[in-house]
């Protein structure tokens, strides 16, 4: 339908061309990583990278990444073809395996469960279901751990573990009923050239929200500090400019960034930062109440295979588009100045150029 976010190939290959060209440009870099889902909110330390810097998309993939670990104790084992020789027929009886484990996963107690592991990271480190790292003598054995292995890897794109534990235990639980949930991401743009954007109408963060609000499911955008700004004091929330002196010259930069990279409107160099919600997808197995054309009153349950939860699936689509309107706002910025060819100092007022000396170079040339 019209609706299907089948559309957004597009908009991720376009997406895909306007970042290398951003990249090789500007050195700009745009990564989006799931922030929430349901009530369940990634904590402090896992919105940035241990050493400070922003994540890149390949940390966001791998340590956003957890493989599922099942109990043997339901009677679950990956199924070899000793167990069963023809292969249709083992599929089969391990999906069985696979299900019955899942039942008894999230239909579990939080006295009885929170000891046993259900997640291993990347860096091997195990975790309950809730997120919480499973040490000492709770810690399963190398020869342990080799039956609780599954083939079952959950990218969540959250790149903070104990909060990706949370969230896909959430998730299956709200799956295990037929349901959908809802939640957000945030979106960090690094190395973004200064002067993009317009002071009215075109704001960069406006063409941003146009952007990321035309992409399915989407219903709510905030930059910055966003609607938690609106309880602090102007004092607490203004940017407060501070000098830093380079080999070369003297440059201006914020010490905050409440703003979220952008000054009436116009980036200003700072990194953009961004959150986008996302709605519980609409098409559910659980049946509900509705009307037909006629008014007649039905009941509508969707049928076949339908995630219920969409988030790990948004951060390249959150990417592609900030990418298409980044890469927009530049080319208009390199019709004005006429030069295309140095946009990459930062340091120079309106990307490359000083307008007094475009005004007088036309002035002279007319």
């Amino acid at each position: 339908g019209r609706s299907s976010a089948r559309e957004t190939i597009g908009r991720v290959a376009a997406g895909a061309v306007a970042d290398k060209w951003l990249a090789e440009k500007f050195g700009t870099k745009v990564v989006s990583f799931v922030t929430s889902v349901g009530n369940e909110i990634i904590d402090p330390e896992g919105m940035q990278h241990p050493s400070g810097r922003p994540w890149t998309r390949e940390e966001v993939d791998q340590v956003g990444t957890l493989r599922v670990l099942r109990n043997p104790a339901t009677g679950w084992k990956i199924l070899t073809e000793a167990d069963v020789a023809e292969e249709k027929e083992r599929a089969a009886k391990q999906k069985e395996l696979d299900d019955n484990d899942e039942d008894t996963f999230v239909k579990g107690t939080e006295a009885k469960e929170s000891a046993l592991p259900a997640y291993i990271d990347s860096e091997k480190r195990i975790y309950n279901r809730f997120g919480v790292v499973l040490e000492g003598n709770k810690k399963p054995s190398e020869k342990e751990l080799k039956l609780l292995l599954s083939e079952e890897l959950v990218p969540v794109r959250c790149p903070h573990p104990p909060s990706a534990c949370r969230i896909t235990t959430l998730i299956r639980s709200v799956k295990s009923t037929s349901d959908s949930i809802g939640g957000t991401v945030c979106c960090v743009c690094t190395k973004v050239p200064p002067a993009l954007g317009e002071p009215c109408f075109d704001k960069l963060e406006a063409l941003l929200a146009h952007g990321i609000m035309s992409l399915p499911a989407t219903k709510g955008f905030e930059i910055g500090s966003g609607f938690e700004g609106t309880k602090l004091r102007g004092s607490q929330h203004n940017d407060v400019f501070e000098a830093v002196t380079t080999d070369s010259a003297v440059k201006l930069k914020p010490k905050t960034n409440h703003a979220g990279g952008t000054l009436g409107g116009i980036s200003s160099g700072s990194d953009i930062i961004f959150r986008v919600a996302v709605k519980p997808v609409s098409t559910i197995g659980k049946a509900q109440d509705t009307v037909d054309f006629l008014g007649q009153k039905t009941v509508l349950a969707a049928k076949g295979r339908h995630d219920p939860c969409v988030l790990p699936r948004t951060p390249p689509l959150i990417e592609a588009m900030t990418s298409l309107v980044l890469i927009d706002a530049a080319l208009i910025q390199l019709t004005r100045t006429g030069n295309g060819t140095t946009m990459s100092d930062q340091n120079q007022v309106g990307l490359n150029s000083d307008p007094t000396s475009q005004a007088n170079k036309r002035h002279r040339a007319e």
